[in-house]
């Protein structure tokens, strides 16, 4: 394994500390314990928190910021935050008006921030991501993974936040988005765990696993290595399947957000060309793709592959999807 490390237990608070001074202007990093927070405190808001294991850069550090997070706590490589991270966050960035964890469906973010929300003294919620249409239930999760859907859940609450909604009123809006929104990712290699040295699952030079998580979880199957239409032709399929089984299906000319988001080692080269495929798929089924996104936004370490994430627009969803951002990792408007 060749990697840029110093030290493997320094890795993560190195890490931390250079994305702090290289976003001094949009972020304060608070170690002891670690989580990050707006450089300029919001007031008189619903302040938004998320966090997860990190490994998945720039989620979710990346979208701390005027219109999305207020702060974010990163638990070690693939491992949860735990509750006083998610308690001090709270604490540093409450405003007034409660406070809103986005939360990803894996087992060990569940049950720490349902600790830390039992121990919060202020109102709060959470909206618990679930857009992975690859599994039902894993022995990660408790249910369906929240995965790249989740930037598009953070946006759009953290756009409503910054408008003086109320608490009710940003969870309602993080639920429709999240049941509104499907994903499913591919791998075409292991990622590779510092702390374990070696990839995390073995695979063929002539094999995909479909449906992988983000943590490099199995995913439906094993398959053989094919042209990219065709992998994107199983993709794409899964996605509006998947709607449909939940009374969803997209009428005609339906408006959609198409996000192909890559796991670490996929170039822009290959995640434009699965843009393109994915955009024909979705245009022989009459979808409208009006909003798109295309990058890495919710990463593996260093996988090779991707995802294909569908939003079904209205017009709160693109009002909030396009409002002013400004992140590390995101940022448009004014």
């Amino acid at each position: 394994m060749k990697k840029f490390i110093n030290k493997v237990d320094d890795i993560l608070t190195e890490s931390l500390s250079g994305f702090a001074l290289a976003h001094s202007d949009l972020v304060q990093l608070h170690l002891d314990p670690n989580f990050l927070t707006r450089k300029q405190k919001a007031s008189n808001k619903v302040v938004i928190i998320s966090g997860g294991g990190s490994g998945h850069e720039p989620l979710h550090a990346g979208y701390i910021g005027y219109g999305m997070l207020d702060a974010a706590c990163p638990g070690y490589v693939f491992s949860s935050p735990t509750p006083d991270q998610m308690l001090a966050a709270a604490e540093a960035v409450h405003a007034d008006k409660g406070i809103l964890f986005i939360v990803k469906n894996y087992a060990g973010d569940v049950m720490n921030f349902e600790m830390a929300g039992e121990m919060l003294a202020f109102e709060h919620a959470t909206v618990l991501t679930s857009d992975d249409c690859a599994v039902i239930n894993s022995t990660y999760t408790t249910g369906r993974r929240g995965v790249a859907g989740t930037v598009i859940v953070e946006k759009c609450v953290g756009s409503l936040a910054e408008t003086g909604a109320d608490l009710a009123t940003c969870k309602a809006l993080g639920d429709k988005v999240n049941t509104r929104t499907a994903s499913i990712g591919v791998a075409l290699t292991s990622c590779t765990v510092p702390a374990a040295g070696r990839p995390t699952f073995d695979i063929g030079d002539n094999e995909i696993e479909m449906g992988v998580g983000i943590h490099g979880e199995p995913g439906r199957k094993r398959e053989a290595m094919r042209e990219a239409d065709a992998i994107v032709k199983d993709m794409v399929d899964a996605i509006l399947a998947d709607f449909t089984a939940r009374n969803m299906e997209p009428a005609k000319n339906s408006e959609i957000l198409l996000l192909v988001n890559g796991f670490g080692a996929t170039p822009l080269m290959e995640l434009y060309l699965l843009y393109n495929s994915a955009a024909k798929q979705l245009n022989t089924h009459g979808l409208q793709i009006t909003r798109s996104l295309v990058g890495n936004y919710t990463t593996a370490l260093d996988m090779a592959g991707g995802s294909i994430t569908v939003c079904l627009l209205d017009d709160e969803i693109k009002q909030h999807w396009d409002s002013p951002v400004h992140t590390a990792a995101l940022r448009w408007g004014k």
